[in-house]
């Protein structure tokens, strides 16, 4: 009974349990279902005002929009008619420079008819005062011949036998005057033939050492190198200072001048020319700049490649490329840079074989000639301007004296001078080395260069043929015709009273001008 009384409690137990648990969840989902509403409610709520904003917004936007439209309407339309303006003007400032233009030839022409007008009047009142004078002139001429009763021929051969008769004496004393004046200048006149001679027969020694010949594929090129009336010719001579010389010669042309390495850029200038078939002013212009930096390269290579020849590992980069420059240097018919590697490797011999280091004895035979490569620019022995170079840059003070001394412009007093001047004098002693100096012949076209440079409105000198013939440029704004005939003359007279040549030496003045205009 108990039992059964206790399980039917439990029973109710979980009966009362169970409702209330449904209970419990009805009412929860009652809730539930309330936020849900209430929030759909809110949602609704802000999707509306969301919209609301929206679309106030883009009224905004679309009222701005319109705004910056019209404002960029109206900027464009002001532009466009500042424009339209701008051009009106242009165009009627065209309009009355026509309008000036044609006025001004009109008047012109009117001028030029009056004076044809008047021209014409002239030549009719020359003509007919002509006619007159050859009227009178007749008319005395008969009344002449009625008055003396000889005839024209008879009256001048009269008269020429008056005066042969009145000169006789007067030639006679001409002529001896003359026949002294003549023996006089013999001796003069017999000296420079001499020269001339011995000048010309020492053509090819200069020949050697001033003139570079170039193949060329065809003589048909010559014409093109020479370009219409010239003016190739005349702009690459103008440029690099080098004479070209086009002759019956087949396929050759020369470059002649006494600096090396100008002629050697020329001459690397003109294949290229050539190889490339363009051949204009500007063009030669261009490829004139572009030999020059390769020979410039060149120069450097080959100063590197005389000091790792000579081993010599430390030098100031301006002397080696102050080095390199002999490579286009020659003297006695040597090229100076060969000469000098020589001298270096025969001062290392020598000194090994006394007993000393060779590194400086080697190090001063390869430097002694350095001044060469300059010697053009700055004056004095080649010796002195090379140790004055070298101490510049740094190098000690025997190899700077060795270099001083290798001549004997100082005195030598050190192993290292006898070396240097021995090594020197063996390299120089080769066949056909002491010929003629090109050293003086170079220094003579220099100092003609130098006189022509040194008047009032010369451009350029450039000293041609072996330094018989001076081309001098000259501004034509400073030198009219009548004053470059002027300039000629004092040129010749300064060189005849400051230098002593052999022959002759012909001064050639240019005066060029050029008018440009553009065609629109």
């Amino acid at each position: 009974m108990y039992v059964l009384i206790a399980v039917a409690g439990i029973a109710a137990g979980l009966l009362i349990g169970v409702l209330l648990a449904r209970y419990r969840s009805t009412s929860k989902s009652n809730e539930l279902v309330a936020a849900a509403n209430k929030q759909v409610d809110d949602a609704r709520a802000q999707a509306a005002q969301i919209t609301a904003d929206a679309k106030a917004s883009a009224e905004t936007a679309k009222k701005s929009a319109l705004i910056e439209a019209r404002e960029e309407i109206i900027q464009l339309k002001q532009a466009s008619e500042a424009d339209d303006n701008k051009r009106k003007s242009e165009l009627q400032k065209l309009e009355n420079r026509v309008m000036q233009r044609e006025e001004s030839i009109d008047k012109r022409s009117d001028a030029l008819d009056r004076r044809e007008h008047q021209l014409s009047s002239l030549q009719s009142s020359i003509d007919k005062r002509k006619n007159e004078v050859d009227g009178l002139y007749e008319k005395q001429t008969a009344e002449l011949e009625r008055i003396s009763a000889l005839t024209r021929e008879d009256a001048h051969n009269e008269l020429l036998d008056r005066v042969r008769a009145d000169t006789i004496k007067e030639e006679a004393q001409i002529l001896r005057d003359s026949e002294q004046r003549v023996r006089a200048q013999a001796d003069k006149t017999a000296r420079e033939i001499v020269s001339t001679a011995i000048q010309r027969c020492a053509a090819d020694q200069a020949g050697e050492i001033t003139v570079t010949s170039v193949h060329i594929p065809s003589d048909d090129l010559k014409g093109r190198i020479i370009g219409r009336e010239g003016r190739n010719i005349r702009t690459f001579e103008q440029i690099s200072g080098v004479s070209l010389v086009i002759d019956d010669t087949p396929e050759t042309v020369v470059l002649s001048s006494f600096s090396p390495v100008r002629r050697e850029t020329a001459r690397v200038a003109l294949e290229n020319l050539i190889a490339d078939g363009r051949i204009h002013p500007a063009r030669i212009e261009e490829l004139y700049k572009k030999a020059e930096k390769l020979v410039n390269e060149r120069v450097q290579e080959a100063g590197e490649q005389a000091a790792f020849d000579a081993g010599i590992h430390d030098l100031h980069p301006e002397l080696i490329k102050t080095l390199g420059a002999l490579r286009y240097r020659t003297s006695f018919g040597q090229n100076v840079l060969q000469h000098s590697i020589q001298v270096s490797e025969l001062c290392g011999i020598m000194a090994s074989e006394l007993g000393l280091d060779p590194a400086m004895p080697k190090r001063a035979g390869l430097l002694h000639d350095i001044g060469k490569a300059i010697d053009h620019e700055v004056e004095g022995p080649h010796a002195v301007i090379g140790a004055d170079l070298a101490r510049r840059y740094g190098e000690k003070p025997a190899v700077v004296h060795a270099i001083e001394a290798h001549h004997a412009d100082v005195e030598p007093n050190t192993v290292l001078d006898v070396l240097v001047q021995a090594a020197d004098a063996i390299s120089a002693a080769r066949p056909g080395a002491r010929r003629e100096s090109a050293e003086n012949y170079i220094k003579r076209l220099e100092k003609l260069e130098e006189i022509s440079n040194a008047h009032d409105g010369v451009e350029r000198t450039y000293a041609m043929q072996a330094g018989r013939e001076l081309h001098v440029m000259v501004e034509p704004e400073k030198i009219s015709d009548a004053q470059a005939t002027v300039l000629a003359h004092d040129i010749a007279k300064q060189i005849e009273d400051e230098m002593e040549y052999p022959g002759q030496v012909k001064v050639v003045v240019i005066r060029e001008s050029r008018a440009v205009d553009i065609a629109k």
